[in-house]
């Protein structure tokens, strides 16, 4: 019994940290051409420096958890004290079916077309990249092609959101679905 008592302080540990993840990376040396849901251009991080950045990942066809990554952004926004600093963004994976137009209409769906919620597309190319250096892990799980021509695939694909700082510096890296909103809430709150 002693024994095990003695590593309980570890266990308690590695369990909260479980929910998060200390700041990983700093992307003040990168510049990604992204485009919103209002075809407007945007450029990360620069278009996001100043204030606080909570960031999630998603594609719309996604039949699990990215509804919940999305609704769990929209609730950092809803329970926010002061939401005038803080901005929002969700970023798709899949841009050959994530169009604006597509994610204008997805946005809609959670009623989050609107300041200060960004959804984001770019080219295959651009999207790989910033997946990349975000740490965003995706692989095409499952596929069928048509007689039409038409293909169906889902992805499987990291949950994480992001808290990046008014210095485009990581501050931590949530399990996107699962993390409880207060934490992320008392991290804002930090910054």
């Amino acid at each position: 019994m002693l024994r095990s008592l003695k590593f309980f302080p570890v266990f308690i540990i590695l369990l909260l940290s479980a929910c998060s993840s200390p700041a990983l990376d700093d992307y003040s040396d990168v510049q990604f051409e992204l485009i919103n849901q209002n075809g407007e251009t945007v450029i990360f991080p620069d278009d996001f420096e100043g204030a606080p950045l909570v960031m999630g990942f998603i594609y719309t066809h996604c039949p699990d958890i990215c509804s919940f990554i999305t609704a769990n952004v929209g609730k950092v926004y809803e329970e926010m004290n002061r939401t005038d600093n803080v901005q929002f963004a969700l970023v798709t994976f899949d841009p050959e079916r994530d169009t604006p137009e597509v994610l204008k209409t997805y946005a809609q769906a959670f009623d989050m077309d609107k300041e200060p919620f960004q959804f984001l597309t770019a080219s295959p190319e651009v999207i790989d990249a910033f997946m990349n250096r975000v740490s965003v892990r995706t692989q095409e799980s499952y596929s069928r092609e048509f007689e039409d021509g038409d293909r169906m695939y889902f992805i499987n694909h990291s949950d994480k959101i992001l808290l990046i700082d008014q210095n485009s510096r990581l501050i931590f890296d949530y399990g996107g679905s699962m993390t409880p909103i207060n934490i992320i809430l008392e991290d804002l709150e930090k910054l």
